[in-house]
């Protein structure tokens, strides 16, 4: 499995008219098109129990179908695909040879959705960005309720003893209006930009012996904001798709760099390091994430990059630095070893021309102080927008750091993996 730069998936549920009908008779849905996102808002819990069981009927419901699979997860979500392929083959080949990732996928898709159900614009968002990634894919509209129907079954199946008609009429609601959500991002997308974009790899450097940085020239127009990342498929594994974030800010050239570390059994990332060359055609989905730097404050940034993490650090610099804006920034990147600062010097170099950037590093092999005494002795840092990229145990330790030292978590920004992966 490939390890992103800032993680995320991309892949998710479908619906819409025509929707299938389930074994046991819920009440009558609506039609849902166009969608009103506050189909999705909360309402009273009918019956609810204590606090453990907040929230909506509806999300309750949900939740305690998947509390209920948690154990035997791996063998619902492949019972669904292996319904899904005998029911429609035709839809097989919208999916990479391997599953083991997908099935993965679909799981922590639905936990995601179960908890955000009762929140509507984080929930509307996340749909959003599913349905407009999910083009590269090649998924349609009438694709949404085959899956639909064997996601029911699947679950029906496996959570038989506490599955019931008003269970089945709150997954049928909430999926109906969720893909509906998701198709309909896709639409209007397809009428502002390609499904993907063909990139040809004009740079290839190889800092260590597993951590390359590549500049790529898109076929058309790629617009993104730094700190986003994007999808890469590349020729050597079609349909396989993996996901890095964007090295620097939006560039005069319209180049877009990467940085990819080889990660053991990593399909794409081992290709893109070890086998991929100038001239080599990549393919990339849309851009997305939150990342981004709120350019209509003042506030001082305070950047924390693990590994290859330091890529959308150093794109958040060069951002403010295109502002022109004497804005304090403080990056700490973060390395197992010396070796592993492999970017240090563009980093100290965009330090020596920007007084306002100060960079530090924390080296895990020769550090006398970790990260949350290193962020205290350089405070204070109340007042500082915090971002955060690198592997999910950094950002996870990197969250209760900075909270540690008295950043809110409402300033805490980062894309990781836990909260982006899709179906």
């Amino acid at each position: 499995m490939d390890a992103p730069t800032t993680t995320s998936g991309d892949n998710d549920m479908p619906g819409g008219d025509g929707w299938f009908t389930p074994r046991t008779t819920p009440l009558p849905l609506e039609k849902q098109r166009p969608v009103d996102a506050s189909a999705l808002q909360r309402v009273p819990a009918q019956g609810a129990g204590p606090a453990a069981e907040e929230g909506s009927a509806d999300a309750i419901l949900i939740r305690r179908t998947l509390a209920e699979i948690s154990p035997i997860a791996d063998q619902v979500t492949s019972y669904f695909y292996a319904l899904l392929f005998v029911r429609h083959p035709e839809l097989r080949a919208l999916f990479p040879p391997a599953m083991d990732l997908q099935r993965e996928r679909l799981l922590k898709a639905l936990l995601t959705t179960a908890e955000h159900l009762d929140n509507t614009p984080v929930l509307v968002d996340y749909l959003r960005n599913l349905g407009r990634g999910h083009r590269k894919y090649g998924t349609r509209a009438e694709h949404y309720p085959a899956l639909g129907e064997c996601l029911i079954d699947a679950l029906s199946t496996y959570a038989a003893s506490v599955w019931s008609p008003e269970t089945e009429a709150a997954w049928v609601r909430a999926y109906r209006t969720m893909s509906q959500v998701m198709i309909d991002a896709a639409a209007a997308d397809e009428l502002r930009s390609p499904a993907w974009w063909q990139a040809e790899i004009v740079a290839h450097d190889l800092r260590t012996a597993d951590v390359a940085v590549l500049a790529v020239r898109p076929d058309q127009p790629y617009p993104f904001i730094a700190g986003q990342y994007t999808s890469v498929e590349t020729p050597w594994w079609p349909r396989v798709w993996r996901h890095y974030s964007f090295a620097s800010a939006p560039r005069s050239d319209g180049l877009l760099t990467f940085h990819v570390k080889a990660v053991p059994a990593g399909w794409v990332s081992n290709a893109l390091v070890r086998r991929a060359r100038p001239g080599d055609v990549v393919r990339l989905g849309p851009p997305t994430g939150s990342m981004t730097v709120d350019h209509t404050t003042d506030s001082g940034l305070l950047c924390l990059g693990g590994g290859t993490g330091i890529a959308p650090i150093k794109a958040l610099v060069e951002d403010v630095a295109q502002r022109g804006v004497r804005r304090p920034v403080e990056v700490f990147y973060g390395a197992r070893t010396n070796h592993d600062l492999y970017d240090i010097d563009t980093m100290l170099r965009l330090q020596q021309s920007h007084p306002w950037l100060s960079v530090h590093t924390v080296v895990d092999e020769q550090a006398r102080i970790q990260l949350p005494e290193a962020l205290r002795a350089c405070g204070p840092w109340k007042e500082h927008d915090a971002y955060l990229s690198g592997p999910p145990g950094m950002i996870r330790s990197g969250i209760h750091a900075l909270r540690d030292v008295g950043i809110p978590p409402s300033r805490i920004r980062h894309d990781a993996v836990e909260g982006l992966l899709g179906i």
